[in-house]
């Protein structure tokens, strides 16, 4: 444990109180005080977001909590309430939210597809499990088809096509014959990834009528068979051998993306004959040591725990003895969010501080959103000590009515983080959870360490006291920490005793008493010593032990730290460990432990046993260099290296590793050639065309590897054409009349000769152009000029030297330059969904237009601004757009009752295009914002009068205001309600014939023909009246009443006496009784959000004075059901939403000037695919 500074009394309140500022409160996982803490409700088990269910199975979705009291639970069902009751096959586990649906019985699962969220709630908050996607596993049949058979000659390429049906979860595929027999697979004969069945040439045994591929469906456990594909190979002259070309995947580069975490794999299948062999290599970088593996006879690579490190460019190479080609994968990592710090739950004391935080990675970065009980917490109910600053949540002098339970959500594109954490705010005097008259038992001289594990809240301060009458302590000798344990550094004698622990805070005071014992420590008196023996001769070990009288010792002997062995050679007798016969094999060390409950001591000694000298050992080694090199049968891409071995030392040699250095380019560079059986000498090596090798040789043992030997003479070979052309030939323009074609060169070792130059062709790929050619230097890149605007190109680049041409390249495809659109999107409509949200609704350009590459639609919208100066110059444009083709989207967080304006452009990777003609519509009326202000003036004895500013949001045509008010006496109990109605044109009223010297509490809000806003709170109190003032002094004169006071002040005395005595014995004070008695009603009626983007109106009064506040019988709760698609939501200036209506970023609004002045209404928060976003 470590040690804290040593306890001062004079510093103790300092440090209690920067501790009460900036942690949060400890609660032990004690169960006696789990059960008798109120606490909100967690999440303890749910189902997985992608929850697949067996059809023939029941359904059960399972939603566990805990809290205290415990939680009630609920259910939505793609984002609105599931009423349970009305179901009769859905019915839910008593004492838990596990839903169990009986679709044996009588249903189907298909029907209860859908996206669940189970709610967990009691009256410190409400937590909330994750979207669980509901959906039944899938094993369709295969379609029926006709499968002619297939005759190939000897030596030609194949691909059996499987194409599964498409079931969920995906298929297993596997090939086998009609007897159940998986097929033999092979370098030649491999199954790719996406099931088809590859040949890389065909022999006369893959002759066979029955290939059958199979596709077993795990979840449902069954499977499903393709019709029997018949395959006849003509074993008459076998094809011509050819250079390997890849049957998957396609040209020369290729696209892939992964995500964090998941299996990268990449597959290259190659067809040739002979049949080529795959290499991996990854591009400016080393492959991944112990996660990279290699699958399917080395043509699929996979990489384990793939992160954003292992993005870039894999090259996969097939080779057999008439070349090479190369397919290179560029490899992208993208990252669903993961949590860097996870919200964890917060115990503070009233008037404590404390931080939620939320942190979260992924690529791309994931939006943070925060709930609070389940609702976002830009329309949550306002709490003063809250304070929201991106991803943390900081909290200041909270009360007991800041508990609630937070939920952070972390998404982006890929998936989403969802976080419940709860803020418990507990009022708690000290209560000391060691359990009492704990006996320690210490050894002298090691330190003491005496525990008095505690809680209350506020945090209590403990002191630690010796004996019935001592001080606190605070002497040097002892050291507190922060989890209220006593450690004594080095405890001796005189520290046996009674130790009291005491714990204080505002609301009470706990104490325990702890007795210490000081024992003797253990200690070996005479050890065991050195011993050297004859083999077969006898030897001892003495061991000695002294002790506590009061503790019991154990003695062990062991040999090198194990047991001894089971023979009878070797005896204890008390004190002494003999062996007899001594062999060889009784060498080693030999140790006495002698163990108490409290210490352990242990003593060793060596045993040398003398034996004959030993013979020398031989001499183990790497080898010596082979020497001697020489070159023979110089052709022109082959040659003859042989070579004298030099000595194995011992250790017989495995292979010989030949290495080569181009000394014409890179001298001093040694590059991998080949490696040899260690029986070889000679060896037959291939050569490249134009370079100047020379060579030298390894050889390699069990022990390591020798230093290469010396240099072979060099051997300059002939110049011939290249072998391949270059990679990654792109075509893209960058001015509506020009085309960029752009490449990878070949490097100088693939030159293959002088004078390196490259032929760039190209034609339009739609006309009947001949190609236009040009030879250009050892450069990346050509610009044709004077193209037309975005028009497909095909696009060849050849490698010549001064000896020819390499092979024909494929064609790629590449466009000239975009230009910006012509034409804007006509027909705009507009149709207004509720006050907030909007269905905007436009014909598509004519893609002639577009000029370039259709990225979307983008939406400018913007409200009407009145007339006065101030809001005419400043009007806020906001900007949405619509990925692709699109020709509808919803505009969310619009102000009620306001006029908007807005138009339409279409938008592609040059820019936007010409702006449709504005179209302008209204929003209908909302419920009002609370009045700007409430003030109580000119109080008399009997009247009060209120004066107020309307809502600075009227969202509509103001009705009414309506004000409600009672009493208050002086026990805080509230009196009867009055409702008034008041015209809406009024800012003053005056209310009469009230009570003097009452306090009056009211509720004040506005209402439009929609219903009711948020209200607001005032107290004000009558004046007294001077008479009876004036009465009561005298009465206080009279000796009387001085007497009858004294007397009542005495009873109160004696009262409080016996009170602080009982609490002492652990009595509680009951004060929670009286204030659950009496509450605020709640004033206004409430209603919840619709699942668009309408009002959202909070129906409670978030102060009340009291708990247990009871719900007029006339109040309701409405819900209303939204069958808005989320994927018709347009995506900001920093965000997006795809084509499903999953969001990417988050919304925002451009201002086109600068920012308007007073204030604004607040923008709806953007909808979020259930998958992979949670708010």
């Amino acid at each position: 444990m470590p040690k804290k500074k040593p306890f001062s009394a004079g510093r103790v309140p300092l440090i209690l109180f920067l501790c009460q500022i900036v942690s949060a409160l400890d609660v032990p996982l004690d169960p006696k005080l789990l059960d008798d803490l109120v606490q909100p409700p967690t999440i303890t088990q749910q189902s997985p977001k992608d929850y697949i269910i067996d059809p023939r199975e029941n359904i059960v979705i399972q939603c566990e909590a805990k809290g205290k009291p415990p939680p009630s639970f609920s259910w939505t069902r793609n984002g609105t309430h599931f009423d349970i009751d009305k179901d009769p096959l859905v019915t839910m586990k008593p004492g838990s939210g596990t839903l169990v649906i009986n679709i044996m019985s009588d249903g189907k699962a298909e029907t209860y597809e859908g996206i669940y969220q189970c709610t967990a709630r009691n009256e410190r908050g409400a937590a909330i499990s994750n979207n669980i996607v509901v959906r039944p596993s899938r094993s369709p049949l295969w379609t029926k088809e006709r499968l002619e058979p297939i005759t190939l000659r000897n030596g030609q390429s194949l691909v059996l096509p499987c194409r599964p049906p498409v079931g969920l979860p995906p298929a297993i595929i596997f090939w086998m014959d009609n007897s159940f027999q998986r097929l033999p697979q092979s370098e030649r004969v491999s199954q790719g990834l996406n099931g088809d069945l590859y040949f890389s040439n065909v022999l006369p045994e893959d002759t066979r009528e029955d290939y059958i591929c199979y596709a077993r469906f795990n979840h449902t456990q069954t499977i499903q068979q393709k019709q029997p594909i018949s395959l006849k190979v003509i074993s008459a002259k076998p094809s011509k051998e050819r250079p390997p070309t890849f049957l998957t995947p396609e040209g020369n580069e290729s696209l892939k993306e992964e995500l964090r975490g998941n299996v990268l794999s990449l597959e290259c299948i190659a067809e040739g004959l002979p049949t080529p062999i795959i290499y991996w290599i990854k591009e400016d970088g080393t492959l991944p040591v112990n996660r990279t593996f290699y699958r399917n006879f080395k043509k699929t690579l996979q990489i384990t725990q793939v992160s954003e490190a292992d993005s870039g460019n894999y090259q996969c190479i097939a080779k057999n003895t008439l070349g090479a080609v190369h397919h290179t994968i560029s490899v992208t990592v993208k990252a669903a969010p993961y949590w860097i710090v996870a919200p964890q739950n917060l115990v503070l004391s009233p008037g404590e501080n404390g931080t939620l935080i939320c942190r979260a990675n992924g690529n791309p970065k994931p939006r943070i959103g925060w709930l609070t009980n389940g609702v976002p917490i830009e329309i949550a109910p306002d709490d003063p000590s809250r304070k929201i600053d991106g991803d943390t949540i900081i909290f200041s002098n909270v009360q007991e009515r800041s508990s609630a339970v937070y939920q952070c959500n972390a998404s982006n594109e890929y998936g989403y983080l969802l976080a419940n954490a709860f803020v418990n705010v507990l009022a708690e005097p000290p209560r000391i959870l060691t359990s009492a008259n704990t006996l320690y038992q210490v050894i002298a001289n090691r330190p003491a360490l005496l525990d008095c594990a505690f809680f209350g809240s506020p945090r209590p301060t403990i002191e630690w006291f010796k004996g019935t009458r001592g001080s606190a302590l605070h002497e040097d000798i002892y050291v507190l920490h922060d989890n209220g344990t006593l450690e004594i550094p080095v405890a001796q004698k005189d520290s046996t005793g009674t130790y009291t622990c005491v714990a204080r805070n505002k609301l009470g005071m706990a104490k325990n008493e702890v007795h210490l014992e000081i024992k003797d420590p253990t200690r070996i008196i005479k050890q065991p010593e050195y011993a050297v023996v004859q083999r077969g001769s006898k030897v001892s070990f003495e061991c000695k032990v002294k002790h506590d009288h009061t503790l019991i010792p154990t003695i062990m002997w062991l040999k090198d730290n194990g047991e001894l062995p089971n023979d009878e050679r070797f005896s204890i007798d008390k004190d002494h460990l003999v062996v007899t016969d001594v062999s060889d094999d009784d060498g080693g060390t030999y140790t006495c432990a002698a163990n108490t409950t409290l210490d352990r001591v242990s003593a060793s000694a060596v045993l040398r046993v003398v034996a004959p000298p030993p013979t020398p050992a031989p001499i183990y080694d790497v080898p010596n260099p082979p020497f001697d090199l020489e070159l023979t049968n110089q052709l022109d891409k082959s040659v003859q290296l042989t070579w004298t071995p030099g000595d194995d030392n011992n250790s017989p040699i495995t292979k010989f590793i030949i290495e080569y250095e181009d000394a014409m380019r890179e001298a001093g560079i040694w590059h991998h050639q080949a490696e040899v059986s260690g029986t070889q000498t000679t060896a037959q090596l291939k050569l490249s065309p134009y370079v100047n090798y020379s060579f030298r040789v390894m050889a390699e043992n069990s022990i390591g590897r020798s230093v290469p030997s010396e240099a072979s003479e060099q051997y300059l070979t002939k110049a011939a054409e290249p072998d391949q052309n270059p990679t990654a030939v792109e075509g893209l323009g960058t001015e509506p009349d020009n085309l960029v074609i752009t490449w990878k060169p070949l490097n100088g070792f693939e030159s293959n000769g002088p004078g390196l130059q490259y032929k760039v062709s190209w034609r339009q790929k739609d006309g009947d152009d001949e190609w236009t050619s040009v030879v250009v230097a050892n450069v990346s890149k050509y610009i044709v000029s004077g193209t037309p605007t975005f028009v497909p190109y095909l696009i060849k680049v050849q490698s010549l030297n001064d000896v020819g041409f390499a092979p024909e390249p494929a064609a790629v495809m590449g466009h000239s330059g975009e230009d910006l659109p012509m034409v804007a999107p006509g027909n705009v409509r507009v149709n207004v969904v509720n006050s907030t949200l909007a269905e905007v609704h436009w014909d598509p350009v004519p893609l002639k237009s577009v000029r370039g590459h259709l990225q979307g639609y983008r939406i400018y919208y913007w409200k009407a601004q009145g007339s006065s100066k101030r809001n005419r110059r400043h009007i806020e444009k906001k900007i949405l757009t619509f990925q692709g083709s699109k020709t509808h989207g919803m505009l969310p967080g619009l102000q009620p009752y306001s006029h908007y304006t807005l138009n339409v452009r279409v938008v592609n990777g040059k820019g936007e295009g010409p702006a449709s003609t504005d179209r302008g519509f209204h929003t209908p009326e909302g419920v009002p914002s609370a009045p700007s202000s409430l003030k109580i003036v000119n109080p008399t004895l009997d009247s009060l009068t209120l004066e107020w500013d309307p809502p600075s949001h009227p969202n509509g045509i103001l009705t009414e205001y309506t004000l409600k008010y009672q009493p208050i006496n002086s026990t805080h109990e509230l009196g009867p309600l009055v409702d008034l109605k008041i015209p809406a044109n009024k800012t003053r009223w005056t209310l009469k014939n009230l009570n003097f010297s009452t306090r009056y509490k009211f509720y004040f809000y506005a209402q439009t023909s929609v219903g009711s806003g948020s209200q607001i709170t005032e107290e004000a109190i009558t004046t007294v009246d001077e008479a009876m003032a004036s009465r009561q002094v005298d009465i206080a004169t009279q000796g009387w009443f001085i007497g009858l006071m004294c007397a009542v002040a005495l009873l109160i005395l004696i009262l409080l006496i016996v009170c602080f005595i009982r609490r002492n014995k652990g009595g509680k004070y009951p004060v929670k009784e009286k204030e659950d008695a009496h509450a605020d009603p709640e004033i206004q009626p409430m209603k919840e959000d619709d699942g668009t983007f309408g009002e959202y109106s909070d129906a409670e009064d978030h102060k009340p004075l009291k708990k247990g506040s009871r719900t007029p019988s006339d109040r309701t709760v409405k819900k209303e059901d939204s069958d808005g698609s989320l994927a018709d939501y347009g995506e900001g200036v920093n965000g997006q939403f795809n084509e499903d209506g999953s969001f990417i970023g988050q919304y925002s609004g451009r201002r086109e000037k600068e920012q308007a002045e007073g204030n604004e209404s607040s923008e709806a928060p953007s909808p979020v695919n259930a998958m992979n976003s949670f708010v």
